[in-house]
């Protein structure tokens, strides 16, 4: 599904100066949910731009602290039954049998959708307990840093086509681009571009995660999930995102404009 379509055209008409054009042809993401299930059992639904499901499932999980490991999963698939199921909005996740499932979890609802991020959670300190402080001996310059805003923007291939979708991109501290990957969600945008990673058993703990809308307290944690130690973002962070990354030892910077940046937190690993 990674060459899903992504972006659908339409039929518009502008209005220029109050003053309507004739009609025209645009392009608008698109969107649908997708269900991800454990061994044939539904833990969340997402509403996602289509492409790299099997990334977004994986990257979902591991930052949720489901699994661990790579070695954990066997396989992600498509489901292709069922009278609702096209093939594309199901995907089950089927872990090693060793893997023990705590069903009673789930009840808390893990909803998600392309605005709010994971809906239901369990307390912040619940979250905090599933991951250790950041312990990270990486370090980036401002000069590196202020390259990012261009080549994300360059590499939002589906955004400059519509105009909407968010995305995230994996880093070196050298200012070299590891994976992007977009989506209408900016939560589902850091599950794909973590779980490609995952998948491909790369350890983040020396990248930085730059993601082009605001950081909130969720994009904090699936960043702590696997040691990212820098996340850095076109727009602002929340007071929460700024808390958590402050105790969890990471460093978090906003406002990336211009060749200009707000270092909230983690300041020891910018220079």
């Amino acid at each position: 599904m990674n060459n899903a379509q992504q972006s659908r055209q339409i039929r518009i008409r502008r209005s220029e100066d109050n003053q309507l054009t004739g009609a025209e042809t645009d392009f608008v993401a698109i969107e649908e949910p997708l269900e991800v299930r454990i061994r044939g059992n539904a833990i969340a639904i997402t509403m996602r731009t289509p492409g790299h499901d099997i990334e977004l499932a994986a990257g979902f999980i591991s930052t949720e602290g489901i699994i661990e490991e790579r070695s954990e999963i066997l396989e992600i698939a498509h489901c292709e039954n069922g009278k609702a199921n096209d093939g594309r909005n199901i995907v089950n996740v089927f872990l090693h049998p060793a893997v023990k499932i705590d069903w009673e979890q789930f009840k808390r609802h893990f909803f998600t959708n392309s605005s709010c991020g994971i809906c239901g959670k369990a307390t912040i300190e619940s979250v905090q307990s599933l991951f250790p402080p950041i312990t990270s001996n990486t370090s980036i310059t401002t000069h590196i840093l202020n390259t990012f805003p261009d080549k994300l923007r360059e590499a939002q291939k589906t955004f400059q086509e519509t105009g909407g979708l968010h995305a995230a991109a994996l880093f070196t501290a050298d200012g070299s681009m590891i994976s992007i990957r977009e989506d209408v969600g900016r939560h589902n945008a850091v599950d794909k571009v973590i779980g490609h990673s995952f998948l491909a058993e790369r350890k983040l703990s020396n990248l930085i995660l730059m993601v082009s809308g605001r950081v909130s307290f969720e994009i904090m944690q699936k960043a702590l999930a696997h040691k990212i130690p820098i996340v850095a973002a076109i727009s602002a962070p929340t007071s929460l995102a700024i808390e958590f990354a402050t105790e969890n030892k990471q460093a978090l910077v906003g406002f990336m404009r211009n060749n200009k940046m707000n270092i909230y937190a983690g300041h020891e690993y910018i220079n």
